[in-house]
């Protein structure tokens, strides 16, 4: 038990890092690091649940870590309202349904899912015109109107879905519109919170987790390890934040894919 909170505490603070500089919230890392913990831990026929549980206690995770990474962006001075409201209101309405949905899918098919939704992103990253490196306009556009309303909704049901926050999607969508990587990782963070906020509530009180439950659970939401996931990333978030606009935004659209990358790897080595 000591090994897995040492192990979680010191994986936090990669997800606080990960909150400042690309926006997860800690959802990329949180899930494959909560689910390789249960299933190495858990009891014959107990971890069957795994998989719900790490997107449950991700979900939670990313309410405390996306909400202190946006307050300190908002701090100085790096959000723009047109880009987060309403945005924001249409993801929370997508991030209910898509949690709902997901207390109904096996623990395997969530598994292929998410491994999925990596591919897709990566792959639209490197094909896709637009992402490692701003395209020529004379200011960052708009967002259109249908983009906010059935995108918003379309982000906040796969994001709360597969406990990643959204802004594997919405990084994409403000980058497009020509927004450098500082300040489309800042609106990440505040668009990440109705998600998280809407997934914890339906994963706590998910009548289908009673059954799996157990003492340091609320619902499917894992206690112990979201705790030992904020003692780490809390503290990293107040440091890094100071690097922030620092990165050369090439730089920090490549590693922003490269860690992308790296969650798959990881995911398909623990054979989902």
């Amino acid at each position: 038990m000591l090994t897995s909170f040492l192990t979680l505490l010191s994986l936090g603070c990669l997800t606080g890092i990960t909150t400042v500089l690309f926006g997860f919230g800690g959802g990329f890392i949180t899930v494959p690091v909560v689910y390789g913990v249960l299933t190495m831990t858990a009891r014959p026929g107990a971890d069957a649940d795994a998989m719900h549980v790490a997107v449950a206690t991700s979900a939670a995770v990313m309410v405390v870590n996306a909400s202190a990474a946006a307050l300190a962006q908002w701090r100085q001075g790096r959000l723009r309202r047109e880009y987060v409201w309403p945005l924001a209101a249409f993801i929370a309405a997508g991030s209910v349904a898509g949690s709902f949905a997901t207390t109904l899918i096996g623990g395997t098919a969530l598994s292929l899912l998410f491994a999925a939704y990596l591919l897709v992103t990566i792959a639209d990253s490197l094909l896709r015109k637009g992402f490692l490196s701003v395209t020529q306009r004379t200011r960052p556009q708009p967002l259109e109107r249908r983009t906010v309303t059935f995108g918003g909704i379309g982000i906040g049901l796969v994001a709360a879905g597969l406990g990643v926050g959204g802004s594997v999607m919405t990084v994409p969508l403000l980058r497009r519109r020509g927004l450098p990587m500082a300040e489309a990782t800042a609106m990440a963070n505040p668009l990440s919170v109705p998600v998280a906020v809407a997934a914890t509530l339906v994963y706590a009180l998910a009548p289908t987790a009673a059954a799996a439950g157990g003492s340091g659970r609320l619902g499917y939401v894992d206690l112990t390890a979201g705790a030992a996931l904020l003692l780490g990333s809390l503290p990293t978030i107040a440091v890094a934040r100071r690097l922030t606009g620092r990165v050369p935004d090439r730089v920090h659209s490549i590693a922003y894919v490269a860690l992308l990358v790296v969650v798959l790897i990881v995911m398909l080595a623990m054979g989902l």
